[in-house]
């Protein structure tokens, strides 16, 4: 199959890129290895996208995404890439091989882990990276969350749906988290904060029992009982299959100019898996609409 652009991820990045590519009549093809939407779609409710002053659910707005995609002609196909041929300007998948004439890489990013020692084995059985996946399982328990950031509190305020107590362990003493979320945070009665603290250990066998915590200032290790852990520690990007063949940062996210073009000038990146200061779906939005833009002026020649 021969496309104009084929969009490597259908988030919000990916799917602007696709209305913007799609409305200029370039054939269009969405490679998607999950589902549409990205991470938004395991987003409750958003707060701060322009346009929906009482919000709107990130599961909605992945599928208006994908709707205004499609009706202007852009084809969506659910497959993974595995590699991409510069030579022959070729996109290999796990299915399927296809050729085109430009490129907008928009594959995002997945939350990072603790990297401790039982993490990947109680995965599943008490740890969790997504709130909204997993908080109905944890109803009348004790849970924690760990991070300071916008995704942490927002999931520390969902999981008060379910559990009957919410820890929110952080490593600094202030939280990054916008003001107006901090202020619910705080205000919530079923939410504890604990400062200054890291976790150290996991404990249990086939499921979660508990954590060890330690306290950065006095050094102290304690054991924090708990039926779930859930864990936004930062993201990491996915261009594993990028290595050799785009310039990334030294995380791994890829360098891209001012027009989002990377170093391969038929090659346009936007997104979470670019090397920028902020990741929101505003920011997203708007990298999709450069990155289009640019492919667009790359094919037309001006």
């Amino acid at each position: 199959m021969t496309k104009d652009i084929i969009i490597i991820g259908g988030g919000p990045a990916g799917l602007t890129s696709a209305i913007y590519t799609s409305r200029a009549r370039h054939s269009t093809l969405v490679i998607e290895e999950k589902a549409v939407g990205g991470q938004i779609i395991l987003t409750t409710e958003i707060e701060n996208y322009p346009g929906f002053p009482k919000g709107i659910m990130g599961p909605e707005l992945g599928m208006l995404m994908e709707e205004q995609a499609k009706k202007f002609g852009t084809e969506i196909k659910y497959d993974s890439v595995k590699s991409i041929n510069i030579d022959e300007k070729k996109v290999i998948t796990e299915k399927e091989e296809y050729t085109c004439k430009a490129i907008i890489i928009a594959t995002g990013a997945t939350p990072s882990k603790l990297n401790l020692p039982k993490e990947e084995e109680l995965t599943g059985r008490g740890i969790s990276y997504c709130a909204t996946c997993d908080g109905a399982f944890f109803k009348d328990q004790i849970v924690a969350v760990i991070g300071g950031g916008n995704t942490a509190v927002e999931e520390a305020l969902f999981l008060t749906n379910f559990a009957k107590k919410v820890y929110l362990i952080h490593r600094r003493d202030k939280l990054r988290a916008e003001k107006c979320l901090q202020e619910r945070l705080f205000e919530h009665d079923k939410i504890e904060v604990i400062w200054n603290t890291i976790v150290d250990s996991l404990e249990g066998d086939d499921s979660l029992k508990g954590i060890n915590i330690k306290n950065k200032i006095t050094g102290q290790i304690s054991l924090l009982p708990l039926d779930g852990l859930f864990i936004f520690v930062g993201y990491t990007p996915k261009t594993e299959f990028l290595k050799g063949l785009l310039e990334l940062d030294e995380n791994g996210y890829i360098k891209v100019n001012e027009k989002n073009q990377t170093s391969i000038p038929w090659i346009f990146a936007a997104g979470d898996c670019i090397s920028k200061p902020y990741k929101q779906i505003a920011t997203a939005v708007g990298d999709g609409c450069t990155a289009a833009l640019s492919a667009i002026a790359y094919l037309e020649g001006y």
